[in-house]
């Protein structure tokens, strides 16, 4: 069974521009996901899908091996699904074909090898199609989470069974992290997306679960990390 691991960085980004490869403790933030995939046991080549040079030269200088992509799959509405595919029909054409496709974001440089691990054995172990990553959520749309309709008046975004008067007694929820995605080739392809099919999950704690999107998430991934490396 041969495992591929793949981290897409585009250059672009409004919310915090350069955020791929902007220092994070003492590296730049992509080059912490290429050490966790290099470190996996399970893993057997590490790839990075960019169309950007800095990225691409930061990326190689860490072992990985670069496909360039196109400008069109590297847009601010660009699904990032499409770059999935180009991706594994590059190492199918390049390298021959792989048994798992392991997504792992560079906004996530807290997770650990464990994480990663558990999460391609979930996949196999109960025949799904993707295992993705959920950590507990903050909020939940049976207790503290509301829409407003065309009257001004609000109402909650799920109405469970029965009068939920506390937090605790409400359904349990999660947030979708990406710290990992697992899932096989053949499923991309022939899909248009995550729940397109059978879709398992593994928890993951908050303290590794931190995806970076703006300056603040930043922040907190600094504080975590410090925290970590103090133990």
């Amino acid at each position: 069974m041969k495992t591929i691991a793949f981290i897409f960085a585009r250059g672009g980004s409004k919310g915090l521009p350069g955020k791929n490869i902007r220092t994070l403790g003492n590296k730049p933030l992509i080059q912490y996901s290429i050490e966790i995939a290099k470190e996996c046991p399970s893993i057997d080549a590490v790839y990075v899908s960019t169309d950007d040079d800095a990225i691409a030269l930061v990326a190689e200088k860490n072992g990985a091996i670069v496909i360039p992509r196109p400008d069109e799959l590297a847009g601010d509405t660009s699904p990032e699904w499409f770059a999935w595919r180009h991706a594994i029909e590059w190492v199918q054409k390049k390298s021959g074909p792989f048994d798992t496709f392991v997504s792992l974001p560079a906004t996530s440089p807290l997770r650990n090898i464990t994480d990663v691990e558990q999460a391609i054995a979930q996949r196999a172990s109960c025949d799904a199609d993707i295992c993705i990553s959920v950590t507990p959520s903050n909020r939940s749309p049976f207790f503290n989470m509301v829409v407003s309709d065309d009257y001004g008046f609000v109402k909650l975004v799920n109405q469970p069974d029965g009068q939920v008067a506390r937090r605790q007694d409400a359904p349990i929820v999660y947030d979708i992290t990406t710290v990992v995605y697992a899932t096989t080739p053949e499923f991309v392809l022939k899909n248009f997306g995550i729940f397109s099919g059978k879709v398992t999950s593994v928890v993951i704690p908050k303290e590794r679960a931190v995806d970076i999107d703006d300056i603040y998430d930043f922040h907190m991934a600094e504080i975590l990390l410090r925290d970590k490396n103090s133990d």
